[in-house]
Formats: C-alpha cells, structure tokens, sequence
C-alpha cells in the first residue's frame, strides 16, 4: 500500500478518545491545566491531613499541647476543600466549552453534509449524536482525563505515605489494589461496547420518531398510531434493556471495587491490630495508616468510574467521529479549485473582494464599497398586467445579489453535455446520456411522465448530487469549477415539497438573505399573491407559520417558496412543480409573473400540467432518463407522439 494510501485510510480510523477530546480542548488547555493543578493543590492537603492526624496523636499520648496542630488541621481542611471546588469548576467548564465546540462543529459538519450522506446516518440518529453524545463527551473531559489524572497522583501519594509508615501494611493494602485494577479493566471494555449499543438504540428510536413526525398527518389519516407507538415502545423497550446492560457492568465494577476495599482495609485491621499487640507498630502509625485507607477510598472510586466513563465517552467519541467524516460539501475554505482561486482570490467568500481577470469583481464592490452593481439595477420592465421592479428587490438584498458565474450577463445559460447520474451505485441510473442546452433568458419547461429524470435535473444543477459522467456548464464552465456559494447565489430553487421552516414568515422569506426591508418583501409577497394571506396572518410579516408550515396550505407553502425565490433576485430561476397547488386564478396570475422575469432570467420550470408551459421558448420532453424530443409546443405536438399524448390527455388540443 503507498503512503499516500496509508495516510488516508489512517484519516478514516476514528480517534481514541483521549486524542480527540484533547484536539478540541485545544484552547482550553491553560484552563484545564489551572483546574489540575487546583485539584493537585487540594489533594495534596488531603494527603497532610492524616500525618497532622499522626502527630497530634502523638502529641495527644506524650500530654502535649495540640492546638496549633489542631488550627493548622483545620485550615488543611478548609482550604483543601475550597481549592478542590475551585478546580472542579475548572475542569466542568472545559466539559461544557468542549461540548459546545463539539456540538458547533457537528451542526456545521451536518448542514455542510452532501445529501446522499442522509442515507448512511439517519436524520433522527444526527440528532441523537449532536444532543446525546455529545452529553457522554463531556465525561470524558471531567473524568476519564483531568479527574483520573489527579486522582492516580492521590493514589500514588497515599501509597507512598502508606510505605513511609509501614511496609508490611502496604503490601497487603497493594495485592487488593492490583486485584482491583484487573477487574476494573476488564469491564471497562464490556461498559464501553454496552455504551456504544445503548446509544445506538437511543439514535433509533429518535429516527422512528423523527419519520412520525415528518408524517403525523398521514400517520393519523390511516390511523396508524398504535403501530407506530408499537415500533417506538419496542425501541424505547431495547434502549432500556442497553442500558441496563451498562448499568449492571458499572454496578459490578463497583461493588467489586468497593468489596476489594472492605477486604483490604479488614486485612490492614486485623494484621497491623497484630503488630500493635506485638509490639512492632505503634497504635499512631495504625491510625495514620487507617486514615490513609479512608483517603484511599476517594482516587480508587474515581478511577473504577473513569474507566467505565472513558469506555463510554469513547463509544461517543466514535459515533461522533463517523458524523464528521461523512461526505460533505466543499466549501471556499477547502479544496478549491484553481478556477474558484481566480475568482475569489485570496479574500474569502461570501461577496469579498475577490478579482476577475485582474478587477476588482462587482460583488465585492457591493459588500466593501457599496457601489452599484448593474446587473440589480436594470430599469422596470413588463409582460401583461404585471410590473416587476428588479431594483426594488435586490435594493437592500446585497449580500445575496448575483456573485456567481458570469456576472457580466443578467441570465445564466445552461448546457447537460452526455450526462450520467445515478442516486447511488446499487440502484438503476436516472439519467442516460443527457445532453441538451438552454439560451439565456427565457422560459424553458422540462416535461414527461413521472421517474424520467425531470427534478433530478435541478438537483445536478444545484450541486446537490454530482454527476456520474457528463458535464454540466453554466455559462459554459462545469459547476464542479464555480465556488459553491457562488453557484447557489446565483440561483433560486423553488422545490416540489415547497417546505417551510418553524419561524415566521419574515425568517422564511428572507432565508439566507441580510438587509431586506419590508417594501421588497411586500413586492414580493404581491407579485406571488400573498397579500391577503399576510394581511389575515396574526402578526402580519413577524407572524408564526407553524412547525414545517403545517398550518399552512399546500398552495400558501408554494406562494411562499416562488417570493423567497424573486427576493433573492436569481440569474437562473429553477421552478418544480411550482404552481401544482395552486388554484386556477392564482395559477394565471404567477404565470404572469414567471413569464415577467423570464424577460431578464433565465428560468427552467418542470411541469406535469402543461397549460402552465405551453408558451416556453423551449420544451425538453424527457422519458426514462433520457431527452427524446426538443421544440415549442407547436413543433411537439407535430413531432413527438409522447408530448401530444400528453396534451390531449390535458385537453390542450383537439381529441377528435
């Protein structure tokens, strides 16, 4: 295997735990380091507290005065507390700090994902890791490093104060110690994978219930609740049974470790109670030796439950890790091509002051200077009753105003070269050999039955899914060249589902937009027919649309889903099934509209009810993954057998 192999496949093996917790407490480290030494501190009067025992004990039997040692006992003891509680608070708010970079990291990881990366881990279970695993992370932090670090300094100290009294009694006292760490040790392992199993059903049952209510309309409507309450009890009932397993190893170790304890201490007792009889230990000693067993106690538990909590905080660890290394998105700050170097060269994303051919590009006139950029401020223009104001919606919109590919042109072109694609290896393809190409501006309508391919086009484009063969040019450049952002910006994507998020309607419209007033938000709600629907809606543009939209109706989330798309002003409008919910007079009135920013973009529209297409520029009929006719609707109905079928299905022509 070359090395290049060995370094990659070494990137794929997950982290021990200890090594992945420490990467992300790499800003923390001077506070850990403080919460350890803090701790140190306090062990440390811990371990003087029994010798200050021993003497005043003496001094006791010798009729000497005590209260000096007494005070100094007393300040040990106060102190001691007071420092170890300064340095546990320490060690926590590393737990928390790392809790929230971990969480951080995994929600940028999670939305970054490539979407076919949803099939290996389930939605349900992504949130399962984020919250939960998480959580157990922590443990790992607090206990298993920092806590069992100091607590095996605590142990070696009493053992070598154990020495320094007797050695006899510490021989005794080390056959339980290391009869103990076996025992430990080899449950830590069997705690671990129980954790592990236990987190994997918890992920489970958060997947069931997350497709129940992604569905709790249509779950009620077939009046499937009890199957479904069936199917979670059962995950619920195998995440108990885990975690009972987890439970009992952890029990186990403990009173294993606490019967090792009793048998050592009963066997200090009965054998230093001999030597005192016999005159070879002084009864001070025995007490001191005693006290030291008691102090034992404390780093011994610590350690039994380090281990038990390390294993479990690795199988997190784990979980979280294979998260992180699913496919994900490229982004400016990685992997760019040498292409997005040229266009962003050097100063970031998002509108920065890239160059382009050796100027300074509009977009970063826009974010840095706020000079105008042509392409959003065109003068008005018309199709039938509707006046679209192109400046009134990109006006305050600057931070999503085109920055994408070729920003000299106010409308994309688009151009399918022999494109292969399919969803995954082990299923059938869904394109075969697609080539066609789009004109800028313009209407152009993709048709056919369902499962040909049509939306699977807007998701190659949008970059969702990559294409197995072929090309795909905007503007005459591959989309795997452009920056993605720049890609997406350029483009607005009205989705078949229309989905709305919890929030208001503000927040849904505005999605990935800054700087938005209300006068472009009420164009935008105008020109997609949303005026009476704001105008009932309690709290008007701030008010709450219910969770994924679910008071809303099918034809209100696509109102709403076609003016987040003319808000953002796009060079390349993809519409999918867009008016499908629509009734007839609202359907007439966005056509308008759609027809209206055709003038200017360039919009692809995938249609099964063709009367909102016939008057495309150009009509891409599309049957089992392959483009088998092109032209007008006229030129279709005269050429094509399938496209005419389906006109006169939809009586958009003459059946007799």
């Amino acid at each position: 295997m070359s090395r290049a192999r060995r370094a990659a496949a070494a990137r794929r093996q997950p982290l021990p735990a200890g090594r992945f917790v420490l990467r992300f407490t790499a800003g923390s480290r001077r506070v850990l380091l403080a919460g350890g030494v803090l701790t140190l501190l306090g062990t440390s009067m811990s371990l003087a507290q029994p010798i200050i025992a021993q003497h005043i004990l003496a001094r006791l039997t010798a009729d000497q005065p005590v209260g000096r040692l007494l005070g100094v006992l007393t300040v040990a003891v106060l102190l001691g507390t007071a420092v170890s509680a300064g340095g546990f608070f320490l060690i926590e708010s590393v737990g928390e700090t790392l809790v929230r970079t971990v969480r951080i990291r995994l929600v940028e990881r999670i939305l970054r994902l490539r979407l076919s990366a949803t099939d290996e881990i389930k939605p349900g279970d992504l949130m399962s890791r984020l919250v939960g695993d998480t959580t157990l992370l922590r443990q790992v932090t607090t206990q298993a490093l920092v806590t069992s670090c100091t607590a095996t300094i605590a142990l070696v100290g009493a053992l070598v104060m154990m020495a320094l009294i007797d050695v006899v009694l510490l021989g005794v006292t080390l056959s339980s110690v290391v009869l103990m760490s076996a025992s430990v040790r080899w449950s830590a392992s069997r705690i671990g994978k129980a954790t592990g199993q236990a987190q994997a059903a918890v992920g489970y049952m958060a997947t069931l219930l997350d497709r129940d209510l992604g569905a709790l309309r249509t779950v009620k409507a077939s009046g499937a609740e009890d199957h479904e309450i069936g199917l979670l009890a059962d995950a619920a009932q195998t995440a108990f049974r885990r975690g009972l397993r987890v439970a009992a190893w952890q029990a186990g170790t403990g009173a294993s470790a606490g019967m090792l304890m009793q048998a050592s201490f009963l066997g200090v007792l009965g054998v230093g109670g001999a030597r005192v009889a016999a005159g070879d230990l002084p009864i001070a000693d025995l007490i001191a030796f005693l006290l030291y067993m008691f102090f034992l106690t404390q780093p011994v538990t610590t350690l039994v439950g380090a281990w038990g909590q390390f294993r479990a905080g690795g199988a997190a660890a784990e979980r979280i890790q294979a998260v992180l290394r699913l496919d994900a998105e490229p982004t400016a700050a990685r992997g760019r091509s040498s292409l997005d170097r040229r266009t962003t060269a050097g100063r970031g994303t998002n509108g920065g002051r890239g160059t382009n051919g050796g100027r300074r590009t509009t977009a970063g006139r826009r974010a840095n200077g706020g000079h105008r950029d042509p392409a959003t401020s065109g003068p008005m223009f018309r199709r039938g009753p509707v006046v679209v104001r192109r400046a009134a919606l990109t006006r305050r919109a600057a931070s999503a105003t085109n920055t994408g590919p070729n920003r000299r042109a106010a409308s994309a072109t688009v151009a399918f070269d022999n494109v292969e694609f399919a969803y995954r290896q082990d299923l059938p393809p869904v394109h075969r050999g697609v080539s066609f190409t789009v004109p800028p501006g313009g209407m152009t309508a993709i048709v056919g039955p369902s499962g040909a391919g049509k939306s699977s086009i807007f998701l190659l484009l949008e970059r969702f899914y990559d294409a197995t063969a072929g090309r795909i040019l905007v503007d005459g450049r591959d989309v795997r060249d452009w920056p993605l952002a720049q890609l997406r910006r350029s483009i607005g994507y009205v989705e078949q589902e229309a989905p709305v998020l919890a929030g208001s309607l503000r927040e849904n419209l505005t999605l990935g937009l800054t700087g938005v007033d209300d006068e472009d938000l009420h164009e935008a709600l105008r020109l997609a027919r949303l005026e009476l629907f704001v105008a009932a809606l309690p709290g008007g543009l701030d008010g709450w649309i219910g969770h994924r939209g679910s008071t809303l109706s099918g034809g209100e989330r696509q109102r709403i889903a076609i003016a987040r798309a003319l808000l953002r002003r796009p060079r390349l409008l993809l519409l999918d099934e867009a008016t499908s919910a629509l009734d007839a007079g609202n359907e007439l009135a966005l056509r308008d509209t759609i027809a209206a920013a055709a003038s200017t973009t360039t919009v692809l529209v995938v249609a099964h009810r063709l009367s909102t297409v016939v008057g495309a520029r150009q009509i891409i009929v599309m049957e089992a993954g392959r483009v088998r006719a092109l032209g007008s609707h006229a030129q279709l109905l005269e050429t094509d057998p399938l496209y005419r079928d389906l006109a006169t299905t939809q009586l958009l022509v003459p059946t007799g």
